[in-house]
């Protein structure tokens, strides 16, 4: 597969003017719905239903990984690929790796020895079902079989080996100790002390923005990204997962368990600080939509063919679950 190498040029007149028809045609309710049947498909393929051995365990696996949700990220690293010229399909391997890391951080997350959870997307959660010890090894199989889905799928696509390489590093870093868990690490440690803004922010950069960047950036750059572009895309999906979490911050205080799939108010009984309680609700909700703004700054200088990333800065923070 041709992998190109390009660079971002700067937005001419007609571009702009091209990216604003584009933005008034682009149908994301359609491009979300699609994308998520595209990314059903192949999770269904690349974690199967078992009746060996080990069948317990990928029962509650998939329990997990198949019970829907946004697709969010997956669909993130498509819209990077496409954004930079690449085949949707040299990103959906890594797309799925993607959901099924994710998948894990919520089966972990939702434990009694982290926060407790007893539903999640509308059903009991993975412990309630399975028992903490299957619920423990199914995050386990996940986060570790998405590493091989990832290797296999690129491996097959034809990208360039040390591509294939720095999307893994990029993709360890941001789920291991210096991203995601350390994140986690922090939020609990947090639980019941004050925290500034700075503090805050600093949290929620490793906890979720952290794997929001990798999924924009690994997918572009299996799309054949060049380093100036993924620069742009970086601070893209920074701004993108600060607002996606100040929404969810919001959403919590403000729904109801019954329209998120997940108990709300949890973080205000947990004495987590968020972003409501640290600087009010009114300037959570306006700095929120002044990262997206910013995000879609920073996509001044690429095509209509990142219109879908442009649209999704929108729906990060104008979503209501």
């Amino acid at each position: 597969m041709p992998h190109p190498k390009s660079s971002v040029e700067p937005a001419s007149s007609a571009d702009e003017a091209s990216v604003i028809i584009n933005a008034m045609a682009f149908d994301l309710p359609r491009y979300l719905r699609e994308r998520a049947v595209l990314i059903e498909h192949h999770l269904a393929i690349s974690v199967p239903e078992s009746d060996g051995p080990t069948g317990r365990l990928i029962e509650a696996m998939r329990y997990s990984l198949m019970a829907g949700g946004k697709r969010l990220r997956p669909i993130l690293a498509l819209a990077a690929c496409e954004a930079v010229g690449g085949p949707t399909e040299a990103a959906l391997g890594y797309a799925c790796a993607l959901e099924m890391i994710h998948t894990y951080s919520l089966v972990h997350d939702d434990l009694p020895c982290m926060d407790d959870d007893d539903l999640r997307r509308g059903r009991p959660t993975n412990h309630k079902v399975f028992g903490e010890a299957i619920a423990v090894l199914a995050g386990d199989g996940l986060l570790t079989d998405a590493f091989g889905l990832l290797v296999g799928s690129t491996q097959s696509a034809g990208i360039p080996a040390q591509v294939i390489i720095d999307t893994i590093a990029e993709l360890a870093h941001a789920c291991g100790s210096a991203g995601m868990v350390g994140g986690q690490v922090l939020d609990l440690l947090a639980e019941g002390q004050p925290l500034t803004q700075q503090e805050l922010e600093h949290l929620h950069s490793k906890k979720t923005g952290a794997l929001f960047v990798a999924s924009v950036c690994g997918g572009a750059r299996l799309g054949g990204a060049g380093s100036a572009q993924l620069q742009l895309l970086r601070d893209y999906a920074a701004a993108l997962g600060l607002a996606f979490q100040i929404t969810d911050d919001l959403l919590d205080v403000e729904q109801a368990t019954e329209h998120l799939g997940k108990r709300s108010h949890k973080d205000l009984q947990r004495g987590k600080a968020t972003y409501p309680s640290v600087i009010g609700i009114e300037r959570s909700r306006a700095l929120a939509h002044e990262l997206a703004q910013h995000a879609c700054q920073a996509l001044a200088g690429f095509d209509s063919r990142a219109e879908a990333l442009r649209m999704l800065a929108g729906f990060a923070v104008e979503r209501n679950l």
